[in-house]
């Protein structure tokens, strides 16, 4: 059984006034997800891979179809599935220890195990020495650190990430994206990533999903056969650039397309 089975999902959005069309976001989009995958959903703006995250979440609402989750029907958010933004999302008023912490506060936890578990998602991801600043004395990337912290401080069976790395500078998000492999190759969670950067999708991800132009359905379906754990260099081998070519195309076909639309 698949860890995450997106079946027939599609979402139509209502007019925005009246006498206008409703909006087709996504087509009918099934998707089998195995457990410790690595999947990145790439596509052009407006293709719906944001709005295909947040039904995964529960923050949005199907038209047509189901998401099931170890079997089960997801009908809302949950903390078996933890969502990071590219917005930070974090408690201002609340230290890099108490944000991580927050959801375990919230589950009941007695608080010299959350402690613990806080200050050891800080080890993990970089942080130590930072567990008692507040998010406004914090880099954007150490924002992020944090946020990737608190979501699996709480656990989750998979993680869904929404242009995580988007706001940062290149040389930043190229460290955030090694972080983020590291963590995964040790948590071995199953991971959901959108981007719309064809070299992020592809050394990060196990499958790469290319999303169409609106109305949104999946168009591509790539392997991607590099070997674990990946290092920067990496991005400059034939393989990388073969599929880097391939996956261009693809995405220029449906910028094109989205483009003729309007």
């Amino acid at each position: 059984m698949s860890k995450l089975l997106i079946d027939g999902i599609s979402r139509t959005f209502p007019p925005a006034r009246a006498g206008a069309e409703p909006t087709r976001a996504l087509e009918p989009t099934t998707l089998k997800v195995a457990d410790n995958d690595f999947i990145t959903i790439l596509g052009p703006s407006g293709c719906g891979k944001s709005t295909l995250l947040r039904i995964v979440a529960g923050l949005d609402r199907a038209t047509t179809g189901r998401v099931l989750l170890d079997g089960e029907a997801v009908t809302g958010p949950g903390p078996d599935r933890g969502m990071v933004f590219q917005s930070y999302t974090l408690f201002p008023w609340l230290t890099v220890a108490d944000n991580i912490a927050f959801g375990l506060r919230e589950k009941g936890i007695a608080d010299a195990e959350r402690r613990g578990i806080a200050h050891g998602w800080c080890e993990r991801v970089g942080l130590v020495g930072f567990e008692h600043h507040y998010p406004r004395q914090l880099s954007g990337g150490m924002q992020q650190r944090t946020a990737i912290a608190r979501v699996l401080a709480n656990d989750p069976k998979i993680m869904l990430l929404d242009e995580p790395f988007g706001a940062l500078d290149n040389q930043t998000r190229a460290l955030m994206q090694e972080t983020l492999l590291g963590i995964w190759e040790r948590e071995r969670k199953t991971v959901l990533f959108v981007t719309h950067d064809i070299e992020e999708s592809i050394f990060l991800a196990s499958r790469v999903i290319v999303m169409s132009a609106r109305p949104g359905r999946i168009k591509a379906d790539v392997t991607v056969g590099l070997p674990y754990p990946r290092h920067y260099t990496l991005k400059t081998s034939p393989e990388f650039s073969a599929l880097k070519a391939r996956l261009t195309e693809e995405i220029r076909v449906e910028a094109v397309r989205a483009a003729e639309a309007h």
